[in-house]
């Protein structure tokens, strides 16, 4: 079995926290943050799982920034 190396983000949602695998479009929740990754990490497995030949995006910085959008 190949170790994927893989970046998540972790944040703060009303009473949950969200984590997100930026690699793949994966992501999870759970009360603490240590539920929500490990949560993540089970949604990983079962999607690699099902997955023959995955589409990994290499991840090497994140960075953060804000924006605006008008909407109707």
């Amino acid at each position: 079995m190949a170790k994927l190396g893989l970046k998540y983000a972790i944040w703060k949602e009303g009473k949950h926290y969200v984590s997100q695998c930026l690699n793949v479009d994966v992501s999870s929740f759970g009360k603490t943050q240590k539920e929500a990754l490990k949560n993540l990490e089970e949604a990983l497995e079962l999607y690699f799982e099902d997955v023959k030949s995955p589409k990994v995006i290499k991840i090497t910085q994140v960075q953060i920034v804000s924006g605006a959008l008008k909407h109707a």
